[in-house]
């Protein structure tokens, strides 16, 4: 994967903290055409028709600073490009501006006015680890343990692989996540760490036969694991709205294009990905079992896609774009001794995945602009 913010934006940040336009963002300018309407949500085949976005400016004391706007949407940008950044002790960061920045990182990027704050269905604050805020998911290992028993691995058992750890944030719903903040608030004595791998980087290595072949399926996406430990442990999911009026009710099922678009690049990458994908709708079960075992092989056996964050203060934070990476965390401190990871997740709910067959691969779309990928 690319190099992470520090090397892209707080090395321009300190030439220019005097220089930094405080212009403001233009309500109806060309980042902004075709907003969604109130609920209904672009398909595949009425997608909003949108230019990737541009930077304009560097970070710097983004959430109050006067031209804040500037500011986060530039982050938002850099983030959807460079696939996830990272901030290292960021103790003056409460829930309460976890929450802001994500959800103005989405509206400064173009998302629908209908997108909120995601709810999760299983993580909120019904759990005994849950936190008094259901717009922020309790990470804890300790709560892991208990709600899902069956799937923790033990100091006992001899476990030989980890590769069913990665997945996109909550893709099972209607109207899935852009943005994910994870700030970590407590740590284990060793291990923890997170990996992150690029969908543009897969999908780029791909042949072209098969991207062309991949754009025209969908596949199903579902998380029977939340399903069986409310059964298990009796408890209801939250079937309310969790972040968009298309995301209600327990069934946790959604139909997505395994080849998306995201919105603020303009670049493809490949959304199928991770254990809430069920199957691939357009081919048989074998068939599709053995592209996402694939896909899974390409990431787990090129370390040069994958990106791996050691979490070394509470209150480290990482910002990642769902759309386009996906990620693991490393089960090495889930013995006993080590202590508790604990983290507050706050997650924005994004617009409906859609594929523009007029958009290219992150490597095409550099070349294009005279940049190396």
């Amino acid at each position: 994967m690319a190099p992470s913010i520090t090397d892209a934006v707080f090395e321009t940040a300190e030439k220019v903290n005097e220089k930094i336009s405080s212009k403001p963002l233009a309500a109806n300018g060309p980042d902004f055409k075709d907003e969604a309407p109130a609920v209904q949500e672009p398909t595949n085949e009425t997608f909003a028709k949108r230019e990737p976005l541009k930077l304009s400016g560097a970070l710097n004391e983004w959430l109050r600073a006067p031209n804040s706007d500037d500011l986060i949407r530039d982050l938002a940008i850099t983030i959807s490009q460079r696939g996830v950044v990272f901030f290292r002790k960021q103790d003056d960061v409460t829930n309460d501006l976890q929450k802001e920045l994500v959800q103005r990182l989405g509206e400064l990027s173009g998302k629908p006015s209908t997108s909120k704050l995601h709810i999760h269905p299983v993580s909120n604050s019904a759990r005994e680890h849950g936190g008094k805020d259901d717009e922020i998911s309790v990470i804890s290992s300790e709560q892991a343990k208990k709600i899902y028993s069956d799937r923790i691995p033990f100091q006992s058992e001899k476990k030989q692989s980890g590769k069913e750890g990665w997945h996109s944030d909550i893709t099972f719903e209607p109207v899935p996540s852009d943005y994910t903040l994870l700030r970590l608030t407590q740590l284990p004595k060793t291990g923890g760490d997170t990996l992150w791998a690029s969908g543009y980087e897969l999908y780029d290595r791909l042949s072209t036969p098969y991207q062309k072949f991949l754009e025209g399926l969908t596949a199903t996406y579902a998380p029977p694991l939340f399903l069986s430990a409310a059964q298990k442990n009796n408890f209801k999911l939250y079937d309310a709205p969790r972040g968009s009026p298309l995301n209600v009710g327990s069934s946790l099922t959604t139909t997505h294009p395994v080849i998306r678009t995201n919105p603020v690049t303009g670049w493809k990458s490949v959304f199928a990905f991770g254990h809430h994908v069920q199957q691939i709708n357009e081919v048989t079960k074998e068939e599709s079992r053995a592209l996402l075992d694939w896909f899974l092989r390409l990431v787990v056996d090129n370390h040069d896609l994958q990106v791996r964050h050691r979490w070394q203060n509470e209150n480290d934070l990482a910002i990642w774009d769902n759309r386009s990476v996906y990620h693991a965390a490393t089960p090495d401190y889930i013995n006993e001794g080590l202590g508790e990871r604990k983290g507050q997740r706050a997650v924005s709910i994004g617009e409906r995945p859609y594929l523009d067959p007029e958009s290219k691969g992150r490597r095409e779309a550099l070349a294009a602009e005279g940049r190396e990928g």
